[in-house]
């Protein structure tokens, strides 16, 4: 599993990359199914698979001098569950204290069941939120003991990650067969994590819950607010050329 998602680089890709055309032909396609669904794709996933893996490479390499990499997943958001999981109720309710979105990682725990899920629908109902998942929930898990942890790698990084696995691969399927073979969407995607990767570099964006690397060989840098930077800082810019 990588920073980013197929889901995420396909909402991101433009329109383009999709044939429109439905393996039988003689099947009318639905107009809003034309480059929203992957049956009508040129991509085979195991290619979004790898550019994922490249565009997370590229981003490892260039935050390694501040972060030990790769990132691994935090919890960022935790609450009790409101009412119990059983056959009569499908749905995980909890408190309305943080924004829940379609496609979020919860994990669900009692201390000794867990399971994983993928928020698939969010539903608000007066002060509460219920969410349901992409896959059933097998155990009955108690209100009373069970914890809803939300999982994610810290902020950027899944778009970062997204962003520069589109822009190759929409130079790489469409625009190698253009001239010039570099589009402006590709560049415009290139440059937005760029500018991520500026804001890592000299400070301004913390990823937090990642570790630190001080500039003391011996002395966590996750104890105190301030940690090492390159030198010069506010110069350490990528390469902004396209």
């Amino acid at each position: 599993m990588g920073y980013s998602t197929v889901s995420l680089v396909e909402k991101i890709l433009a329109n383009t990359m999709t044939s429109a055309s439905p393996y039988n032909l003689n099947t009318p396609v639905p107009l809003i199914q034309i480059g929203n669904t992957l049956d009508f794709n040129v991509i085979p996933e195991d290619d979004v698979y790898q550019y994922i893996k490249w565009a997370d490479e590229e981003i490892n390499s260039a935050i390694s001098e501040l972060y030990v990499t790769p990132i691994c997943e935090n919890v960022d958001f935790e609450t009790p569950m409101l009412y119990d999981i059983d056959e009569y109720n499908s749905y995980i309710i909890i408190a309305r204290g943080c924004s829940m979105y379609v496609g979020d990682d919860v994990i669900l725990t009692d201390g000794t069941n867990e399971e994983r899920h993928v928020i698939s629908q969010v539903v608000s109902v007066g002060t509460e939120c219920a969410f349901e998942t992409e896959e059933p929930i097998v155990y009955n898990f108690k209100a009373i003991s069970t914890r809803v942890l939300r999982v994610k790698y810290p902020e950027p990084l899944a778009l970062m990650s997204a962003r520069f696995a589109a822009a190759n691969i929409y130079e790489k399927y469409f625009m190698a067969e253009a001239s010039p073979s570099q589009s402006e969407y590709g560049k415009w995607l290139r440059g937005l994590v760029r500018a991520d990767v500026n804001n890592i570099l000299n400070g301004r964006t913390i990823l937090h819950g990642a570790h630190r690397i001080g500039s003391s060989r011996f002395y966590n840098s996750n104890l105190t607010a301030q940690f090492g930077l390159p030198n010069n800082k506010g110069s350490n810019d990528m390469e902004t050329s396209t």
